[in-house]
């Protein structure tokens, strides 16, 4: 164990995180799947209902993959909430909404 890995508090120590390009193979299936739903979501509420693993940089990284996203046209933004992230202490974060394209590419 390196100096700044922290076990947790079942003394197990998390694994060490994957490069982005892994971690971005394994979360954007589900936010496309997410977006063919034609819901509103954030993305916290997206990655905890699927139990998905933080990038490297969780800090930038999120928010990276939801401008792909979008810039991708999967999404489009729907307008702001509060956070349900406990750490956020219900601060806004954007919402977001499958595009059109998105729900009949998944009902084909």
């Amino acid at each position: 164990m390196t100096t700044t890995e922290q076990p947790t508090l079942d003394g197990t120590v998390p694994p060490e995180p994957v490069d982005y390009e892994t971690w971005l193979a394994v979360v954007w299936p589900v936010f496309i799947a997410a977006a063919a739903t034609g819901k509103v979501f954030t993305c916290y509420s997206v990655a905890d209902e699927h139990k998905l693993p933080n990038p490297p940089k969780p800090q930038a990284q999120w928010g990276r993959l939801m401008t792909l996203l979008r810039d991708e046209g999967y999404i489009r933004t729907a307008g702001w909430a509060c956070s349900d992230r406990p750490t956020t202490h219900h601060s806004g974060v954007r919402t977001w909404k499958g595009t059109a394209a998105t729900r009949r590419e998944a009902a084909a």
